[in-house]
């Protein structure tokens, strides 16, 4: 912990915490709320009787992306005008961390406009919290490809090495996106490795990777790996966040 403080990264792990620890509470409470209603779909206040329920203000739903987007405003506002020391500037990192997890777990609602919480469309929402966590992770751990330059005494030479790695892990990140791993590109970006692990793998068969160089033969492998690829992500989405709200 002390080596945390020391380099100046205690803020990250207070964030990086709040995030999570606050994400799987509100996972446990949708799915409470969920489960509660489906049990009793036809006793509306035996559905709303449990600890936990839906917050009604005026007969409005309040979705927690409400309070996570005003604890964000807060608590970079406050950073911005004070810029508090230890232990405030923990204090609003833990906040910014819980209002990031409380807005990141509906950011569906803000996609498509409407409640698609538990749709597949909704399922977005999981796959921004990953992403999110990733790259908090990424900046906690400090992973960069800028590490190879000297500040002091920055040379030419390294200078030049420097921009050539850094040209080479954003070409990966790229190429990530044209082969449609839209997730993989953007954490490709902190985490290098990453970026070229998607770079050399198959494309989305309906990117535009695939239909601009994939041959029948590689388009119909790439179409195999990509329904294999699907289940995985379905099971890990319904590990994470629930599984999704299927229509009779």
């Amino acid at each position: 912990m002390t080596h945390v403080v020391e380099t100046g990264r205690s803020a990250a792990v207070f964030a990086l915490v709040g995030f999570i620890v606050t994400y799987g509470i509100t996972r446990w409470i949708t799915r409470s709320i969920r489960a509660r209603s489906e049990n009793t779909p036809d006793d509306a206040e035996a559905a709303s009787g449990g600890p936990v329920n839906d917050i009604y203000i005026g007969g409005v739903h309040i979705h927690h992306q409400v309070w996570g987007i005003l604890l964000i405003l807060t608590a970079g506002l406050l950073e911005f005008r004070f810029q508090p020391d230890p232990p405030w500037r923990e204090v609003l990192a833990a906040a910014f961390g819980i209002g990031a997890a409380l807005a990141l777990d509906e950011f569906a609602l803000w996609l498509h406009l409407e409640d698609v919480y538990w749709s597949e469309e909704g399922r977005k929402s999981i796959d921004a919290v990953m992403i999110a966590t990733v790259f908090g992770v990424a900046m906690l751990v400090g992973t960069t490809p800028l590490g190879g330059i000297d500040e002091g005494n920055p040379s030419s030479t390294s200078v030049a090495i420097t921009a050539a790695i850094v040209l080479v892990h954003v070409a990966y990140s790229v190429i990530c996106l044209l082969k449609g791993k839209l997730a993989t590109g953007l954490i490709g970006l902190p985490v290098p490795l990453l970026g070229l692990i998607g770079a050399l793998r198959l494309a989305h068969p309906t990117s535009y990777w695939a239909r601009r160089f994939y041959s029948e033969r590689k388009l119909e492998r790439a179409e195999r790996r990509f329904e294999l690829y699907v289940g995985r992500r379905d099971r890990m989405r319904d590990l994470v966040g629930g599984r999704e709200q299927r229509t009779p």
